[in-house]
């Protein structure tokens, strides 16, 4: 009899406990939709991983203003500059999954950058949540109006005749900006000078002032100077014209042999630390798509040298992975590693 009593009170317990379990699991997807049904409940930190006035900032305070205009939200841009855009997505990394951290990446931090500096300890596809694709654009080569270069072949000739002689400027080692100009340096056959910035703000304000001849960087951080009549666009590195610069040929229409295939190009993504719960991740990658159909929200990414550019979380995701692949051996070839 006091067996059965024991088997009976073990039965009754393990009974209770897949019980348990069970609730709890039931109850998770519950816990998790009534979190993203009170978000946000305080205001949300949009990481800028590049000082404040460059493309990625622009884009990130557009599309954070915007946001906080249609759903009321209020989104706070966080300048966090360094490392060549990886310590902001650092900070994101380590910031808790509650849907309160958020941060504009971009091509070079997020997929290059990793493979770049040998002492970053995480990855993009495992470490951070994919949220949101929001535009894409063209590396822009640039210089002074005050310059002599007029166009890039006048560059390609000058660099021919003085080898090691023509600096150009970029927003830091290893971005993708700096590959571009180091594949241009391959195909065209000439010696280039790297001056390496943190940021492109800094490195316009050089280029304007004469201080390096060249500048490589995304068009939406040239765009205001150009507008300014302060800087003279002479290539964009994409297989196509830039909407946004269209009398601004391509590098490959610049009759440089060794170039008629050139195409170069970066590109801008919302993330968010890893384990984020999906009814909050869906919540915010609907607000930023809605963002992206509107003519107005289009026009003024447009306006900013970038093209606005949707996609659904799982194509982000995989479009995220497969370029983070394929630029291992891109960084490799390239010979760069950095600290």
């Amino acid at each position: 009899m006091f067996q059965k009593l024991i088997t009976g009170a073990a039965i009754g317990l393990a009974s209770l406990s897949l019980l348990s379990s069970a609730a709890a699991q039931n109850t998770q997807p519950d816990a998790q939709a009534n979190s993203a049904q009170n978000w946000p409940a305080k205001p949300i930190r949009m990481i800028v991983p590049f000082p404040p006035g460059g493309g990625t900032d622009t884009l990130a305070r557009l599309i954070s203003a915007k946001l906080g205009e249609a759903k009321g939200w209020n989104i706070v841009a966080d300048n966090k500059p360094g490392v060549g855009g990886t310590l902001g997505i650092g900070e994101a990394v380590k910031a808790a999954a509650e849907g309160y951290d958020f941060v504009l990446g971009q091509k070079d931090n997020l997929v290059i950058g990793p493979w770049l500096y040998k002492n970053l300890s995480w990855n993009p596809v495992k470490d951070l949540t994919p949220i949101a694709h929001v535009a894409y654009s063209p590396v822009l080569i640039s210089t002074s109006v005050d310059s002599p270069f007029k166009t890039l072949a006048d560059v390609v000739a000058a660099a021919k005749a003085q080898p090691g002689a023509i600096t150009y400027g970029s927003p830091g080692n290893g971005t993708s900006i700096h590959l571009a100009g180091q594949m241009l340096e391959t195909a065209a056959g000439i010696d280039l000078i790297h001056v390496p910035y943190k940021g492109s703000s800094p490195a316009l304000v050089d280029v304007i002032a004469g201080n390096v001849h060249l500048m490589a960087s995304s068009v939406p951080s040239a765009m205001s100077q150009i507008k300014a009549g302060k800087l003279r666009p002479l290539a964009v590195t994409s297989a196509t014209r830039s909407s946004s610069l269209p009398d601004v040929p391509t590098v490959a229409e610049s009759g440089i042999a060794g170039v008629a295939q050139f195409d170069v190009s970066t590109w801008y993504g919302v993330m968010a630390p890893a384990g984020l719960p999906q009814p909050i991740a869906d919540a915010m990658h609907g607000a930023v798509n809605t963002l992206l159909q509107t003519d107005a929200v289009r026009q003024a990414i447009q306006k900013q040298g970038a093209e606005a550019k949707a996609m659904g979380r799982a194509e982000f995701a995989a479009f995220l992975k497969q370029d983070y692949e394929a630029w291992k051996s891109i960084v490799e070839a390239s010979g760069v590693q950095l600290d």
